[in-house]
């Protein structure tokens, strides 16, 4: 039985995953060895919550019903749950090392659950001390709207631990897709040329970035390509890319933007740091 799910990493997509995890009645640890990143997830939490009351969709008592369901912690050793999502960056030696130190305060029936967006969960696994305990469990940014999760799994993961994490998404609410362990998944497979081909045509002067997001977005998309980048961040979005790239045997349509470069390189990401392609400091 799944009582407590632990997410690790405070970002943006942790504290979304956190809140997830509280609004659908499961004891939450949320994590972070960076006091600032739990102090910011604990201000956009509440500020989420409070947003659903406003909006008359969960009542005042709900709210702190929710909030006080989730510990916050930069103490791994509290990091104790039947489930432990991580959500932090995009760098495999650092998801190893993060499941092999939890591995010491959990025990063997603990599920390993990764958010990567673009690394293989096969690779991990072969690191990690319970590989067929390890999953991926792809979320969508923000992970409190997001309906879409990939459910992934890797060659050795058990098939009773995809279906468990399956089932754990239905009961959050979401859209749960069993996929295979393959280069972008299914969403960022598709997804990269979205973006790759919308930041060509701005480096080819085609047209301007703000004006690729108003023709796609009058097409039907909910949200053009360089607004998204924005949002995902612009690092995260490159790390993807160069992913792609490197798993696809460096094919042209996954080679990553040097204009995608430059803003990462400037530390421009997105609206986490007020300013990517678009200027949010205002």
């Amino acid at each position: 039985m799944i009582i407590t799910i632990c997410i690790c990493g405070a970002g943006t997509m942790g504290s979304g995953i956190a809140q997830v995890a509280a609004q659908s009645g499961f004891n939450t640890i949320l994590f972070d060895v960076n006091a600032s990143a739990i102090d910011k997830a604990k201000t956009s939490i509440e500020k989420n919550l409070q947003y659903l009351v406003d909006k008359e969709k969960i009542s005042l008592s709900d709210k702190n019903e929710i909030y006080n369901r989730i510990q916050f912690t930069n103490d791994i050793q509290q990091c104790t749950g039947e489930i432990i999502i991580e959500a932090i960056a995009e760098i495999e030696e650092a998801k190893i090392f993060l499941f092999n130190e939890l591995a010491k305060y959990n025990n063997e029936e603990v599920i390993f659950a990764t958010n990567t967006s673009s690394l293989s969960v096969s690779s991990l696994q072969k690191k990690i001390i319970f590989p067929q305990r390890v999953v991926g469990m792809h979320f969508f940014n923000p992970a409190y709207i997001m309906k879409l999760v990939e459910v992934v799994k890797g060659n050795e993961t058990n098939n009773e631990i995809a279906k468990t994490i399956y089932d754990i998404c239905l009961q959050m609410g979401k859209q749960p897709v069993m996929c295979k362990d393959v280069p972008g998944f299914i969403v960022n497979r598709i997804a990269r040329q979205y973006y790759l081909e919308s930041l060509k045509i701005v480096e080819q002067d085609i047209a301007s970035f703000e004006e690729v997001d108003a023709v796609l977005e009058a097409s039907g998309f909910k949200m053009g390509p360089f607004k998204l980048m924005d949002l995902i961040g612009m690092d995260i979005n490159l790390a993807v890319s160069q992913s792609m790239y490197d798993a696809f045997s460096k094919a042209a349509r996954f080679k990553p933007s040097q204009m995608q470069i430059e803003k990462v390189k400037n530390g421009e990401l997105g609206k986490k740091t007020g300013k990517g392609f678009y200027d949010y400091s205002k």
